[in-house]
């Protein structure tokens, strides 16, 4: 027996003590965050999936693991098919593969502090038509049979300066009271960590990539907040910094507030706070208002001395990427590089600058048919050597502290050339990303409107990707920030409804991946602005590039560009070598300015 099929057996004698027929494990904290602390990953630990988004409902008798596109082929390398039927979301939720699949009676439980309060109503109704029942479990049960399950992470918070935020934390709070009293409200619960994070200006080091700590806030339209967090984490640097606004208060603190807000008008968003914030807040006699978290719309629009440092970052970022890619040209197709030494190389570029706090996601280093996987993650089971004659595809990004940077640059490793279907894939890609950099929009334009510009190319070809093109940036915070998206779906993918600001972060980054064979993305970021238009009758946007890196030119087929493409390629590496080149010297500076070169 395999140490998964273990792990699922111990799981199915537990369900089978508590009494439970099932149960849903997603991948989730307290917080509803994308990336979760080791002690969170309890689907990993169960299947082996390694995704960063899916889910699993365990029944006595069968079990599935549900994951979206991008983890189509990840998951069946990953997961075992003769413990796991693989489900694809959203062609099937959860909730209508428990109506076809519990039994008839069965009790499925549910952990409340790793679910929306949406979640459970849909399952609730799902599986009350089937004659099952959805049961609240007082303990995790994976918890009970997770014998090393990392603890709590101890990590001390840290002041995030007012130099780096641009507003004050009691600047930002004032605005959330305003926003309270205004719409006759007592309190709010920020449950989201980027959203304590940005509302008290503090960072923290509890989650791997993203700077933030384990915590929740209530603020009230007093402009005061009770900050919940372990008290070993708090410095007298940081209790200084909170001041006499901030109370302290403990984890074990949290719920017995909730249940003390009788007679209160609180906000809660519904997407970002788990169910048992709902249930607490009910069991109070509060009365919930359901509306979104007060920071989030202020958090997406960086301020100006938000956008500054991240130019600063994007620049040194850049300057790091180039010196990796100018040592890829020299030294990949010699070989001896795998992905995992190739990733480890342009960490170390990063860690030359002296300034990464850390990386801004697990580095998606793809070589080959790896690079076809959207979010591979290479480890020592899956590294692959980086062959001469192949495509590499490398995504990755830093934390600074004036900003967090995403950038996919995919490169040809020679000698040879690569082929006429390669360079037609990566050209169509190309095309998307130049006219997704170019767009020209009025105000109220949703993300999943210029969707398309991204995708017509491929389109054109019969082709397409199966993630979406474009998330928003947090700065020293989530890599991946709402709400603004650009997407595929307007109805079906969060965010892509999102009217798009000035002063708003996207990543620009549609991609191509051939199964088996290898993977194509080009992603820098953007940052929306205005546009002066003479004559323009209203607002009207566009999107100011922030990443600088060169973009490989073997993998271009000229003959496919239009004179208006050419002239964004051209311009674009002028920029580039303009901005990149007095940080780099010697050979590294020969090959970016050979890069750079323009394109005719």
């Amino acid at each position: 027996m395999s140490t998964y099929e273990a792990r699922l057996a111990a799981l199915r004698v537990q369900l089978k003590k508590d009494q439970l027929d099932g149960f849903v494990v997603p991948i989730c904290d307290e917080h509803m965050s994308e990336y979760v602390g080791d002690y969170a990953q309890r689907l990993g630990w169960l299947t082996g999936f390694g995704g960063s988004a899916g889910s699993a409902v365990v029944l006595s008798e069968e079990a599935a693991i549900f994951t979206d596109g991008r983890y189509t082929l990840q998951v069946r390398e990953q997961v075992d098919g003769n413990n796991w039927q693989y489900v694809g979301v959203p062609e099937t939720s959860i909730s209508d593969w428990l109506k076809d699949h519990a039994p008839v009676g069965a009790r499925i439980g549910y952990d409340a502090w790793v679910h929306t309060k949406g979640w459970v109503e849909s399952a609730t109704k799902a599986l009350k038509a089937k004659g099952a029942e959805l049961v609240a479990v007082q303990s995790n049960p994976i918890d009970a049979v997770w014998a090393d399950q990392p603890s709590k992470s101890d990590a001390q918070l840290m002041v995030h300066e007012d130099r780096y935020a641009g507003q004050s934390s009691a600047e930002k709070r004032a605005v959330v009271a305003e926003w309270l009293t205004a719409n006759n409200l007592d309190s709010t619960v920020i449950s989201a960590l980027d959203s304590v994070a940005w509302l008290l200006n503090i960072r923290g080091q509890d989650v791997s990539n993203t700077p933030v700590a384990l915590s929740f806030v209530l603020a009230h339209a007093d402009g005061t907040a009770d900050l919940f967090v372990a008290p070993e984490k708090v410095s007298d640097e940081v209790r200084a910094h909170l001041g006499n606004a901030v109370r302290l208060r403990t984890p074990q603190e949290f719920v017995p507030e909730l249940k003390a807000m009788n007679g209160k008008r609180i906000a809660v968003d519904p997407d970002r706070a788990v169910s048992a914030i709902f249930g607490a807040l009910a069991d109070a006699g509060a009365t919930i208002i359901e509306t979104r978290d007060p920071t989030i719309l202020p958090k997406a629009v960086k301020n100006h001395v938000e956008q500054s440092g991240h130019r600063a970052a994007q620049a040194r970022d850049g300057a790091a990427l180039s010196r990796f890619l100018h040592w890829m040209n020299e030294t990949a197709h010699k070989g001896g590089l795998d992905e995992l030494s190739a990733a480890a190389r342009l960490k170390a570029f990063r860690q030359d600058t002296g300034m990464l706090k850390d990386l801004s996601f697990d580095t998606i280093s793809a070589t080959g048919p790896n690079g076809a996987h959207c979010h591979y993650k290479v480890d020592e089971a899956s590294n692959r050597a980086i062959e001469p004659n192949s495509i590499y595809l490398v995504d990755s990004g830093g934390q600074y502290l004036d900003g967090t940077t995403d950038v996919t640059r995919t490169i040809w490793v020679g000698p040879e050339q690569p082929t006429a279907e390669m360079k037609d894939r990566f050209t169509r890609v190309l095309k998307g990303h130049i006219a997704l950099a170019m767009a020209v929009f009025p105000e109220g334009t949703r993300g999943a409107q210029l969707d398309t510009l991204a995708r017509a190319s491929l389109w054109q070809a019969g082709l397409d990707y199966a993630h979406g093109t474009g998330h928003g940036v947090g700065s020293f915070l989530a890599v991946h920030e709402g709400p603004q998206r650009i997407a595929k779906f307007s109805g079906g993918q969060a965010g892509a409804d999102e009217p798009l600001q000035a002063g708003m972060f996207l990543s620009n980054e549609p991609g191509y991946y051939k199964t088996g064979e290898y993977g194509i993305r080009i992603e820098n970021l953007v940052l929306v602005e205005e546009r002066e238009i003479a004559g323009a009758e209203g607002r009207y946007f566009g999107f100011e590039t922030l990443t600088f890196a060169p973009i490989d030119k073997t993998l271009v087929d000229v003959t496919l560009l239009s004179g208006e493409e050419l002239r964004w390629w051209n311009d674009y590496h002028a920029m580039v070598l303009s901005i990149v080149g007095p940080q780099l010297d010697g050979d590294a500076l020969a090959w970016a300015t050979e890069a750079c070169a323009p394109l005719s």
